[in-house]
């Protein structure tokens, strides 16, 4: 997910101008910019008087814009809060690295709210690092009625509950859907309509492998890489990577060998690897060969596809200088249930002891998680009102919202793609995730392209990653 951050920092093109310090401390000249390897620390200032101080820890620029935006249409918020904001990006674990940091040190610039990602959330939610967030409970929201109220996801809800109460909640639903290319659908399977592309790859992965020699047939990928298909094997699995403290391979995920070389013995994708120029090619349709499609949820085709399509405007953004392959894409639901992404919002326990730290973070959470107004972040997220430089329709965590909003998207030849989208999040589950599932998933991924390139045998593959298990997470009993 690393690669997907940062594509949405530069797509959102939301990167603040604000005044910038140290990570863990105050520049001299509050309008001198100060870049640290660490990360970036920006402020939102009131105008006057002295305000309480929320600090806010995130690995984009994303949510805190977010709260940028209530504090400039909030003024009574705005009279009695200053915010400091800290981003340092996913590269290399930096952001875990530094959060952790902060966490422990519990000094002036520990976070009042801190984000994260479905690869560690877990973490920070129900596992090693929970015990530094509070619960939304605690902060005095309804939240169990609210997540009704506003039909919210399950998966997303219950992802993060520690003890049966919800630690966090995020913005987004990324339930998953198959991105298809219409002109290569219609040459294989008689027509772009979605329902013909969701009948064509069915309900399983044998319906997959049929339609994936009929795409061989005619010159055609059905994938771009093995990465296409391994978010949906690995969010619709049973079981997780670990289980009561054990290394588990859910027969859902080992199956994944199985399929990787499928795809790869019968020349079924272009063997490329997601986050790679050969997988950006492959949306622009200019790799070895076209693809079929893409598992995926809203924000690949918001943050991803639509900056590596081949699509590119003017620089005064008037005249589009090349189409690429926009508006050539459709979407209809995939052969198994799965979700893939997104960023949840934490408290920390902090805030318990300060009233007005409380009442602000408690009121900045329930803007971003959980409003359904017309005026919520998730209704002008849903329907690109959020900025005149956020022009994108996401997929939000409310139903509610999104049964009232419209989903047509000129990048799908205008399909409305919202009824597809909430189709994938009602059946995403989320009881899979541990909070080790981001280094695992690396290690696995690995294993598996040894076995297709021929490296290892399947034996060998499964005993080296286990192996790598063993050596490098000595927590988990490895049998």
């Amino acid at each position: 997910m690393v690669k997907k951050n940062l594509t949405k920092v530069a797509a959102l093109g939301m990167v603040s101008a604000m005044a910038v310090t140290s990570m863990f401390g105050c520049s001299k000249d509050d309008n001198k910019d100060t870049t640290t390897q660490a990360g970036n620390t920006s402020s939102t200032q009131a105008p006057s008087g002295k305000k309480t101080t929320i600090e806010v820890m995130a690995f984009t620029e994303e949510v805190p814009n977010m709260f940028k935006k209530y504090v400039s249409t909030h003024p009574d918020f705005a009279a009695k809060y200053e915010l400091n904001y800290t981003v340092v990006a996913t590269d290399d674990g930096a952001y875990q690295k530094a959060l952790d940091q902060v966490l422990a040190d519990g000094g002036a610039k520990t976070p009042n709210i801190y984000m994260a990602e479905a690869a560690f959330v877990k973490k920070y939610t129900t596992g090693s690092a929970s015990s530094y967030a509070c619960t939304y409970e605690d902060l005095g929201i309804d939240v169990e009625k609210k997540i009704k109220d506003a039909g919210i996801a399950q998966y997303s809800a219950d992802i993060t509950r520690r003890d049966g109460k919800v630690v966090a909640l995020g913005y987004q639903a990324n339930g998953g859907a198959f991105i298809y290319n219409r002109e290569v659908a219609k040459d294989v399977f008689g027509d772009d309509k979605p329902e013909t592309v969701e009948a064509a790859i069915g309900k399983d992965w044998d319906s997959f492998f049929e339609a994936a020699e009929k795409c061989k047939a005619k010159g055609y990928a059905i994938v771009s890489g093995d990465g296409d298909i391994w978010h949906a094997i690995e969010n619709s699995s049973d079981k997780g990577w670990v289980v009561d403290g054990k290394l588990y391979i859910d027969p859902k995920r080992e199956a994944f060998l199985d399929y990787s070389k499928k795809l790869k013995d019968n020349g079924y994708h272009n063997d490329t690897k997601d986050w790679t120029e050969g997988w950006y090619a492959d949306m622009e349709e200019i790799g070895p060969k076209k693809v079929l499609g893409f598992y995926g949820p809203a924000w690949l085709i918001n943050y991803t596809f639509k900056d590596h399509c081949g699509y590119k405007l003017s620089e005064d953004g008037k005249t589009v200088e090349s189409m690429g392959t926009y508006g050539q894409w459709g979407v209809c639901k995939p052969n198994v249930g799965f979700f893939w992404g997104g960023t949840w919002l934490v408290a920390n326990k902090n805030v318990l002891n300060n009233a007005d730290i409380k009442a602000g973070v408690k009121e900045l959470i329930e803007y971003v998680t959980l409003d359904t107004s017309d005026t919520g972040l998730q209704y002008e997220w849903a329907n690109a009102k959020f900025s005149d430089s956020v022009k994108t329709k996401d997929v939000v965590a409310s139903s509610v919202v999104m049964e009232r909003s419209n989903g047509t998207l000129e990048f799908l030849n205008g399909q409305d793609a919202f009824p597809t989208f909430i189709a994938g999040c009602a059946y995403a589950k989320g009881d899979n995730l541990t909070e080790y599932d981001e280094a695992i998933n690396t290690q696995w991924r690995d294993a598996v392209r040894a076995y297709t390139s021929g490296e290892k045998t399947r034996e060998e593959a499964i005993k080296w990653f286990k192996q790598q298990i063993k050596d490098n997470m000595p927590s988990i009993t490895v049998e």
